[in-house]
């Protein structure tokens, strides 16, 4: 019997299972080959990608986005990887699937809605405390983890601050109908957070009642039961519950009820245990002072990301991957990462320079002399690619860019060409990347299946 194909992306996941599908999308469960870890990977392919005006845009704002809001109860985004064809989202693989398939079922108990709306409240104001509005919140985005624990997902249609207008306000009408705040079909421009606040209130309402609050056939009709807040409370809703529920249904998002008065009121305070967030830093500065891990006995795996996309026409989302324009290269080489920052090292000591090794696989050299622009400083940061390939990136940290040019090309890059296998950009190399190491052609993810799109730089 003939092995089954093991198809590896990047070297790095093994592709399973499809588990979902849309109009440009593919989802599929994965696992981390080193340490086991299950995650969910979305396949975009670009080209449909390109075809569709805006597409662009929302899928680098979605990339943004998801890098802001870092929350135990928001499905978390691992890394972007891309090939010349194809974008991947690396997600947290969330086992209990959409809270939707339990309303489903019928109504929830009260507890058991109250649990869920107050992890969507704790998700929702993190998302607002860093500008983030979501605008399709409902049950189907909010999935449920094998824990119990609720996670939004699908920040597609999120907006962030430089999407508003002169007024203030976002214009763009979007979101599903029956969860959508007046405001918002009314076309004349609303505030995002308030707008979510809404459609908080309609999902809960989902919860205890196990059906929606507007609904009707004709789609004009539901628009006007929602321009009125008309609805009604089944019985079995407690006094509490229908209290906080008119509260979030209001029509005039500026008597809507905040979050800070939603945390406040008795009902959602009740068994309430805040969640433990941690704060990440995207910085690229590291404080001299700052902790580093005891042991680091590899350099970071390069996801290929800016490396490929910055090859591929049209498809530079490099700018949502650092803080500030860089003045950069790129080299591979097949020396070992300890060879090459020994090797960075030596070249940073023999022009003169003060030499700093740090243990994450970073090399930095500062001149000694003053510049136009203060001292010249360079960062040398190592990544693994496969086995046997390593991305070597360098980067003017400070310093006149004039300067730092002149240093480049007349010291820096003729001292490493003992290392280097292929610069990124030159004319006369194949600008594809490597996959995975490896002499078995089905060790890696081609775009058509074929070894074809995996070709050696």
């Amino acid at each position: 019997m003939e092995e089954e194909r093991r198809v590896v992306l990047f070297g790095k996941y093994e592709i399973g299972r499809l588990l979902g599908k849309g109009t440009f999308a593919k989802v599929y469960h994965a696992k981390h080959i080193t340490t086991g870890e299950s995650v969910a990977i979305k396949i975009i392919n670009k080209d449909h990608v390109m075809k569709r005006n805006g597409m662009m845009d929302q899928i680098k704002r979605e990339i943004s986005i998801m890098k802001l809001v870092r929350h135990p109860n928001i499905v978390e985004l691992k890394e972007v990887m891309a090939t010349k064809t194809k974008i991947f989202f690396v997600m947290e693989f969330v086992r209990g699937g959409e809270l939707f398939a339990k309303v489903v079922k019928g109504k929830l108990k009260e507890d058991a809605a109250r649990r869920y709306f107050q992890q969507l409240i704790s998700a929702v104001d993190f998302c607002h405390s860093r500008g983030v509005s979501h605008r399709d919140l409902k049950p189907e985005n909010l999935l449920v983890d094998e824990n119990g624990d609720l996670k939004v997902s699908d920040f597609g249609l999120s907006a962030l601050p430089e999407q508003l207008l002169q007024d203030g306000l976002l214009h763009t009408q979007c979101g599903t109908p029956a969860y959508v705040a007046p405001e918002v079909l009314r076309k004349k421009g609303y505030d995002g957070a308030k707008a979510d606040i809404w459609s908080c209130g309609v999902v809960l309402y989902v919860l205890l009642a196990g059906y929606l609050p507007f609904q009707d056939e004709n789609l004009m009709n539901m628009y006007r039961k929602i321009f009125k807040a008309e609805f009604d409370f089944p019985p079995w809703f407690s006094p509490e519950a229908r209290r906080l529920i008119s509260k979030l249904l209001v029509v005039d998002p500026e008597k809507r009820i905040s979050i800070p008065a939603i945390t406040r009121t008795p009902w959602f305070r009740k068994s309430f245990k805040a969640p433990m967030i941690t704060v990440v830093n995207d910085g690229e500065e590291e404080d001299d002072g700052a902790a580093v891990p005891a042991v680091v006995v590899s350099p970071k795996f390069f996801n290929a990301f800016e490396f490929i996309s910055s090859m591929s026409s049209g498809f530079d989302l490099s700018s949502l991957f650092e803080s500030k324009r860089k003045v950069r290269s790129m080299f591979t080489s097949r020396w070992s990462a300890a060879e090459i920052m020994g090797k960075m090292e030596g070249i940073g000591k023999e022009m003169g320079m003060k030499v700093k090794r740090t243990k994450d696989f970073k090399v930095r050299m500062q001149g000694k002399t003053e510049g136009r622009k203060g001292q010249i400083s360079v960062t040398a940061e190592v990544f693994e690619v496969a086995p046997e390939v390593a991305v070597v990136e360098l980067c003017k940290s400070a310093g006149d860019t004039l300067e730092y040019n002149k240093l480049y090309e007349e010291q820096v890059r003729p001292a490493l060409k003992d290392i280097v296998w292929s610069w990124h950009g030159d004319n006369n190399n194949n600008n594809n990347i490597i996959i995975n190491d490896s002499n078995n052609s089905n060790n890696y993810i081609s775009d058509e299946n074929s070894g074809s799109d995996c070709e050696r730089i």
